[in-house]
C-alpha cells in the first residue's frame, strides 16, 4: 500500500473535503504525531451504497494511503432506529434479517475501496454493542450527559420537529455518540467523520468521550455536494447512481461522470479521483475539447476506482463506439491511466458487426437488425425487448418495434446497439 508523507488533513482540505472541524490545529498536530484511527458509519438501509457515499469513502481511502487506520462502522444497530438527519420523514423500519443481509453486502462493497487485510482497516457492526444495551443502565450512564435543550437546537431535529419527530429517532444521537465512545475504548479511535448533516451527532460524540473518558477527540464533516445546476450529486433520470454494478452498470456509471456540467469538472476531479491536485488545478484553464477530454479522464478514473480498470476500459470503449473515440492528449491530467492510443485501439473491445451499406439505403427493420447483430435470438425476443424498454440505438431508447434503421442514424459510419444494461454491438458499414 502506498503511503503519502503529506499531512492527510492538508490533503483533505486542499481537495475540498473539510467543511467543519472541531479543532483544526489539534487535528493537524494529531496527524503529525501518530497513526490516527478514524471512523465513518454506514447504515445498511439498502444492499448497496450510492454516489452520495463516495465522499466519505474517498476520505477513508486518503486516510489509509497516508498510513492511518480507517474503521468502517456498519450500523446494524443504528439502522434499526433510523437517523433523522437530512430526512423530512421517518425512515422505513427494516427487519433484523434484512439489515444483516444488507450489512454483509456493504462490507463487501467497501472492501473494493479500502484494504481490510492485515489490519490495514477495520470493519465493525455497532449492533455488537448496541444490541446488548440495558436500557436503564444506558439512560443512567449515558443519557445523563445529554441536554434535551441542546439536542433540539440541532438542525436535523429542528427540521423534523416541523413534520414530526418520533421518540425512537430522538435517541439516534445518543446511540451514535455511544458508538464513538465504544470505538475510543476498543480501538483508541480519535476521529469521527461524516457529512455536514452529521455535525450535531459528531459534536455530541466528541463531548461524550470528553465527559466519560476525559479524552480529547475530534470531528470533521464534509460538504453535502450538489451539482452546478443545484441537483443532488449522483441523482440521475433513472434514480440514484448506485455503486453496485447490478444496480447501475459500469457503462452508465461512466456516462454519468462524462456528462457532468462543465462547472463541476474540477470539483469532481478533486473529490472522486486520486489524481494530483496540481494537475487538477490546470483543468480550470481548459475549455471546449480540452475540458471534454478532462471529463473523459474524470469518468475513467471514477469508474476505475469503483469498478476496476478493466470495466473502466470497457466503458470507455463502448462510449467510443457509440459516440466516437476521443484521443486524450498526454498533457491532459498526465497521471491518469486512461488509454491514449488511436481511435481504433479505443473501440477494439466493442463487439462489431459489418453490414453492407446498400442495405441501409433502403432501411433495415430494427427487430431484424437486433437479431442479425446477435443481441437476441428471434424477432419475438426483439419485440419483447423493445416493449420492455431494454433496446437502445446510440443510447436512445427504441420505443417503436416497427421502426426502420437507415443511413441517417449513422455517425461516422457506425451505430451502437444495446440490449439491456450491458450487451453492446457496434454496427459498421461495409
Amino acid at each position: 500500500m502506498s503511503k503519502e508523507r503529506q499531512n492527510v488533513y492538508d490533503i483533505l482540505k486542499e481537495r475540498g473535503f473539510v467543511s467543519q472541524v472541531t479543532d483544526e490545529d489539534a487535528l493537524r498536530k494529531l496527524f503529525d504525531t501518530e497513526q490516527v484511527t478514524c471512523y465513518i458509519g454506514f447504515d445498511p438501509t439498502a444492499n448497496s451504497l450510492h454516489a452520495g457515499s463516495l465522499v466519505p469513502i474517498m476520505s477513508l481511502m486518503h486516510m489509509q494511503r497516508c498510513g492511518h487506520l480507517p474503521i468502517a462502522v456498519i450500523g446494524g444497530g443504528t439502522s434499526m432506529v433510523g437517523d433523522p438527519s437530512g430526512k423530512t420523514e421517518m425512515r422505513q423500519m427494516l427487519t433484523r434479517e434484512k439489515i444483516i443481509e444488507n450489512g454483509k453486502a456493504l462490507k463487501a462493497q467497501l472492501s473494493k475501496y479500502i484494504e481490510f487485510d492485515d489490519g490495514n482497516a477495520i470493519a465493525v457492526d455497532n449492533y455488537d454493542w448496541l444490541g446488548e444495551l440495558n436500557y436503564i443502565d444506558f439512560l443512567r450512564d449515558i443519557g445523563r450527559h445529554f441536554s434535551v435543550n441542546r439536542m433540539l437546537t440541532a438542525e436535523s431535529y429542528k427540521i423534523r420537529l416541523e413534520t414530526g419527530l418520533s421518540f425512537i429517532e430522538f435517541n439516534y444521537q445518543l446511540l451514535q455518540s455511544y458508538d464513538f465512545l465504544m470505538l475510543f475504548k476498543q480501538h483508541n479511535c480519535k476521529l469521527q467523520m461524516g457529512g455536514d448533516d452529521q455535525w450535531g451527532n459528531i459534536v455530541a460524540g466528541v463531548d461524550l468521550v470528553r465527559r466519560v473518558e476525559s479524552a480529547e477527540v475530534e470531528g470533521v464533516t464534509f460538504p453535502l455536494l450538489t451539482t452546478a445546476t443545484g441537483e443532488k450529486m449522483g441523482k440521475t433520470a433513472k434514480g440514484a447512481l448506485w455503486l453496485d454494478a447490478k444496480k447501475t452498470s459500469p457503462y452508465d456509471f461512466y456516462q454519468y461522470w462524462v456528462n457532468v456540467d462543465d462547472r463541476d469538472v474540477v470539483k469532481f476531479l478533486s473529490f472522486f479521483t486520486l489524481l494530483p491536485m496540481d494537475e487538477v488545478r490546470h483543468v480550470k484553464k481548459l475549455s471546449g475539447a480540452g475540458l471534454n477530454n478532462a471529463k473523459a479522464v474524470l469518468a475513467f478514473e471514477a469508474t476505475k476506482i469503483t469498478h476496476g480498470e478493466d470495466e473502466a476500459r470497457k466503458a470507455l470503449s463502448a462510449a467510443a463506439g457509440a459516440f466516437g473515440a476521443r484521443i486524450i492528449p498526454d498533457s491532459i491530467l498526465p497521471s491518469s491511466t486512461i488509454p491514449r492510443g488511436s481511435a481504433e485501439e479505443q473501440v477494439s473491445s466493442v463487439p462489431t458487426t459489418e453490414i453492407e451499406k446498400s442495405r441501409f439505403e433502403e432501411g433495415i427493420w430494427v427487430v431484424s437488425l437486433f437479431v442479425e447483430a446477435g443481441l437476441v435470438k428471434s424477432n419475438g425476443e426483439a419485440r419483447r425487448l423493445i416493449k420492455q424498454g431494454g433496446a437502445y440505438l446510440n443510447e436512445q431508447r427504441i420505443d417503436d418495434a416497427d421502426a426502420t434503421i437507415t443511413l441517417n442514424h449513422f455517425e461516422e459510419n457506425a451505430i451502437m446497439l444495446r440490449a439491456g444494461k450491458k450487451r453492446y454491438q457496434r454496427i459498421v458499414l461495409e
